[in-house]
């Protein structure tokens, strides 16, 4: 059982293209989740990919951290612990202090010149 108040980041499928670094623009596919199984959003919803700077500024801290280094072609799961994620923040479908549950698919990473 993970522990509830880290990180969890679990490779489903390893990528074999470019990895995602601080700065570089990334397109993915993403569902999240909450413990319960309830989807809270998902890019698969809204019928296209997210394209979004990886930064710490733009992401919570538990999806940019975990997202560091997966590679293009790559499927990952995070678990979040709500420190890392919205904390006491209520938010749209999920309540304060939610442990949160991404699948990601990194789709392309452009990496700054």
């Amino acid at each position: 059982m993970e522990n509830k108040s880290e990180l969890v980041i679990t490779d489903l499928v390893v990528g074999d293209g470019i990895a995602a670094d601080k700065g570089a623009l990334i397109t993915y596919n993403y569902t999240g989740t909450l413990e319960d199984g309830s989807k809270f959003d998902s890019s698969y919803d809204h019928g296209r990919p997210l394209e979004i700077v990886l930064s710490s500024k733009k992401l919570i801290q538990g999806f940019y951290l975990g997202m560091l280094g997966m590679k293009v072609g790559g499927k990952r799961r995070l678990f979040v612990p709500a420190a890392l994620g919205y904390g006491e923040q209520v938010k749209p479908r999920i309540p304060a202090n939610s442990n949160l549950i991404f699948e990601i698919e990194l789709l392309e990473v452009r990496l700054r010149e």
